[in-house]
């Protein structure tokens, strides 16, 4: 009998079981901002990729009360952020099964080898940013990427607060006091990318063409906010053009009333911090940044961390395709000033596998834009945007490698492009850009 694995990401170490994939989270969560307590609910759908007896899943701190597997009480241990579940009888490779966890506690991030990552109080509410390693801080988890599954995810808190989550507003039911919100997100989901939002906001329909865009903030930054984000419906318009059909229902972008590091990406769903309500370059990049990880991040989603320019480098170039389409300055003086910033900078980064402390390094970023430039400098035009749109219809809702990723550039051109790529992924001195 196998018993299930441990940690199956080496950037990742502890986090994730390659013996069962998730197919479904039902997580229904109540939640009091006032000493920020959490009373919650999940039930997993799965199944065995492997015989199993027993199951191990990713809860960081908070204190489990109950496990269930298949409808029958189940024996536990939970520590260092491991829940280990030893249900009654075997489970055999193939096998279906349920398991449904209840917990409540105090949620808190957690830390990890590029700082903290998870469920994080506001000044009054929460935000959950938890890329890559954070989503343990709020349910329990296979905490990988390859494991993409759908979710239902309800919460109740006080109707004073609002809340946005992933998928869709399917139902909202006001109590006394409180108000139980319900969305529904098919679309498989990569446990990173789930989020909860809950603060005193209002919302704002920006558009409902080709999907319903919201801007979600408070009525302090209303006006700031919406200046911020008024080219957003032109984004869309652009990134659709150049990669494809938005993959998501809906889009939601949340600007919070604290400061935050960084924006956030999450299944459809951005969140800027005030300090990004404004409508400079550095701030409108983030907006469009940000966008575009919902076609390279969200529905196509790295199969290991070791890719993770898949999602950044993609995203960075987006940048400069909105500024080359928007009136700014074109992607090709954009390349050139940052290969002339990367060509002074150390050159030991190897693009498809910067290792886990370099993983966010902005090198990574430009660096993988620079490489998709390059390539398109040797496909032309209308061949390298052909090649974004067959990369994300032929892999959506999927996971993604830079090998296919390479295998995927081989067939659409009909001859070996390595000559071209490899410089860029995988030696550390930064190639010359084509015909410099």
């Amino acid at each position: 009998m196998t018993a299930a694995a441990g940690g199956v990401d080496d950037y990742l170490p502890g986090h994730g079981d390659s013996a069962y994939d998730v197919r479904h989270y039902d997580l229904a969560l109540e939640y009091t901002v006032a000493g920020n307590h959490l009373s919650a609910k999940a039930t997993l759908t799965a199944a065995t990729l492997e015989d199993v007896d027993r199951l191990s899943l990713d809860l960081h701190r908070l204190h489990v009360s109950k496990v269930v597997v298949d409808g029958a009480r189940a024996r536990y241990t939970h520590r260092a952020g491991k829940l280990v579940v030893h249900p009654r009888e075997p489970l055999a490779r193939g096998r279906e099964f349920t398991v449904s966890v209840t917990y409540q506690g105090n949620p808190t991030p957690v830390a990890g080898i590029d700082g903290d990552a998870g469920w994080e109080e506001l000044h009054d509410g929460v935000i959950v940013a938890a890329q890559p390693h954070g989503a343990p801080s709020w349910f329990p988890c296979n905490d990988r990427p390859s494991n993409k599954a759908s979710y239902r995810i309800e919460v109740a808190t006080a109707t004073a607060y609002h809340v946005a989550a992933n998928g869709m507003l399917v139902e909202q039911r006001r109590g006394a006091s409180r108000t139980t919100w319900v969305f529904d997100q098919p679309e498989p989901m990569a446990t990173y990318l789930a989020t909860v939002h809950i603060g005193r906001y209002g919302t704002r329909l920006l558009t409902t063409s080709p999907v319903p865009i919201h801007a979600v903030r408070s009525g302090r930054l209303a006006r700031r906010a919406d200046a911020a984000l008024a080219r957003q419906v032109d984004m869309m318009a652009v990134f659709t053009r150049r990669f494809g059909p938005y993959p998501f229902s809906q889009y939601t972008v949340v600007v919070t009333d604290d400061e935050l590091e960084i924006p956030l990406e999450a299944q459809g769903i951005a969140t800027f911090g005030a300090n990004y309500a404004t409508t400079d370059w550095q701030s409108e990049r983030l907006v469009a940044h940000e966008l575009a990880h919902q076609w390279f991040g969200n529905s196509l989603t790295v199969r290991s961390w070791r890719d993770i320019w898949l999602h950044e480098g993609f995203a960075c170039y987006a940048e400069w395709l909105w500024s080359e389409e928007s009136g700014g300055r074109p992607a090709a003086e954009h390349a050139q000033l940052h290969w002339r910033r990367l060509a002074r900078l150390s050159q030991e980064l190897i693009l498809a596998d910067p290792g886990p402390q370099l993983m966010f390094d902005d090198r990574v970023y430009k660096r993988g834009a620079l490489t998709l430039h390059a390539l398109r400098l040797t496909l032309g035009e209308q061949s390298f945007f052909e090649l974004l749109h067959s990369w994300v219809a032929d892999n959506a809702y999927g996971t993604v490698t830079t090998d296919m990723f390479l295998e995927h550039v081989q067939q659409h051109a009909g001859r070996p492009l390595g000559g071209v790529l490899d410089p860029w992924l995988f030696a550390g001195a930064l190639p010359p850009l084509p015909g410099s």
